[in-house]
């Protein structure tokens, strides 16, 4: 059940000027992409210097895909994130071990296309912090997430009430407000939803997306309390 206080992430920054939005806007997390493939790639070391920017204002995420535990936590040791995002073909497993090794939470993104798509929810469920559930990437692409796709949203109806899931997946300023009102997650995610090029966030777009999610997740819990 959605409340007030939905956590926010904005996931891909890479410029102190668009973490500084991020962070006046009150974005409760902000996401840090390893992965090379990706245009919103930073290197562990310029990272860090941003993370320095951020720490103690949000939740710091490190998206990794299809680490080992060892270099996970050789990147919590240089990083100190606050989470590890697993967005990759990690089994329940592989997460688990990462969750020990590195002494982090770990939110676990998992695709999805078909109502098919969510039967592998409880496992992982059951060994990480939280579930991030993202649209399905093409079949040729490059990297795993923030390629401005959605997902039916209402798939999600049936999974168990008490599931606190992030949301992802084609989300922008636009839509969160009806994303948030379909699927009621305990938080959401944008990456492309608010950048004016691949990889090039934009102020203002961050801004309004936060604004947008916030609203909405006020008038759902006064809808829910009236």
């Amino acid at each position: 059940m959605v409340n007030a206080a939905l956590t926010i992430k904005i996931c891909g920054l890479s410029t102190p000027e668009t973490l500084d939005a991020a962070l006046s806007g009150g974005a409760d997390m902000i996401g840090f992409v390893f992965h090379p493939k990706s245009p919103r790639f930073v290197t562990p070391e310029r990272a860090a210097e941003l993370a320095a920017q951020a720490r103690g204002k949000a939740e710091i995420v490190a998206l990794i895909v299809d680490w080992d535990e060892k270099r996970a936590a050789d990147l919590v040791e240089l990083l100190k994130p606050d989470r590890l995002q697993l967005h990759g073909s990690e089994s329940p497993e592989l997460a688990a071990a990462i969750a020990s090794a590195s002494g982090r939470p770990v939110m676990k993104a998992l695709g999805v296309a078909t109502a098919a798509d969510l039967d592998r929810v409880p496992r992982y469920a059951a060994v990480v912090d939280r579930i991030l559930l993202d649209a399905k990437p093409p079949k040729d692409a490059a990297f795993p997430g923030g390629h401005g796709r959605a997902f039916d949203w209402t798939l999600l109806t049936g999974l168990d009430p008490a599931l606190r899931f992030m949301l992802s997946g084609g989300l922008d300023p636009a839509n969160v407000a009806e994303a948030i009102r379909v699927t009621r997650p305990a938080g959401v995610d944008v990456s492309s939803g608010v950048e004016r090029a691949p990889g090039v966030k934009d102020p203002a777009r961050i801004a309004e997306f936060i604004a947008s999610a916030r609203k909405a997740a006020a008038a759902m819990q006064e809808g829910l309390t009236a």
